[in-house]
């Protein structure tokens, strides 16, 4: 399947402004932006074409100077779906499968996007497949840890036994007391049929997705199929830059996984 990935980057954030611009700091000691790292991620991916989703100058200056294609987008898109669907509508190439590695993603492995790809050959069901991980019980326990903080942290997925989505929330979903609970961390890359992303830009925002402040419930609001796709780790802890207070933590993980 001909597929793009897309990584969308605002600017202006309510929780992190500038979020794309800051820096992280790899395994050689050498510092990048968090919008090169996930940018290093998606090409990482192979036989795909990778673009940059932007309405800043100043993200557009720092991704062309590490040599990503950059196409820019409106100010209006409330987030990175809407980027994705601007961003399509201004390039002439058409693609098979659409991908969203979201700009704040830099530990995404290129096997979860694979994954993603692969789930959509004979299956006409699906609008938009995402990957979902297992947590263990570190993880558990950060995400119970941020929420007692008051921190918005990871996003948990509950899905059926076909792995179609039920529910996205940043609550830690299902409950329990358990540090073995099934529990599972929505990873924030999206893979989208063109058809399925032309839609959703004509639908308005939810009051599901205007109370958890997560994209992908205009999807499940509108009875959309979206295929949880179960990824697995491979020994690779994952996290995404949510607030200020991850950064620290990502730099760990970047340092353990030798990355540069």
């Amino acid at each position: 399947m001909k597929t793009l990935i897309v990584v969308p980057a605002r600017y202006e954030s309510s929780r992190f402004p500038g979020k794309p611009l800051i820096q992280l700091t790899g395994a050689d000691g050498k510092t990048k932006s968090l919008i090169q790292r996930s940018w290093e991620a998606a090409i990482a991916v192979k036989n795909v074409d990778v673009i940059v989703a932007t309405d800043d100058d100043r993200i557009k200056v720092v991704a062309e100077g590490f040599g990503a294609k950059v196409v820019m987008t409106s100010q209006k898109c409330a987030n990175g779906t809407e980027r994705c669907a601007d961003a399509i509508a201004n390039i002439d190439i058409k693609y098979d499968l659409i991908v969203n590695l979201q700009g704040d993603a830099p530990l995404s492995p290129a096997w979860f996007v694979q994954d993603l790809i692969d789930s959509f050959e004979n299956n006409l069901i699906t609008d938009m497949a995402t990957p979902v991980l297992r947590c263990d019980s570190d993880t558990i326990l950060a995400f119970k840890s941020d929420r007692a903080a008051g921190r918005v942290g990871g996003t948990t997925a509950v899905f059926d036994h076909n792995n179609k989505a039920l529910y996205f929330s940043k609550e830690v979903l299902p409950y329990s007391n358990k540090i073995d609970a099934p529990i599972y961390h929505h990873v924030g890359i999206y893979a989208y049929r063109p058809e399925s992303l032309a839609k959703y830009i004509t639908w308005e925002e939810g009051p599901l997705e205007a109370e958890e402040g997560l994209e992908q419930l205009r999807f499940l609001e509108n009875g959309c199929h979206i295929q949880c796709v179960e990824v697995k780790g491979k020994g690779r802890a994952f996290w995404e830059v949510n607030n200020p207070s991850d950064i620290p933590r990502v730099n760990m993980m970047l340092q353990k996984l030798k990355i540069s």
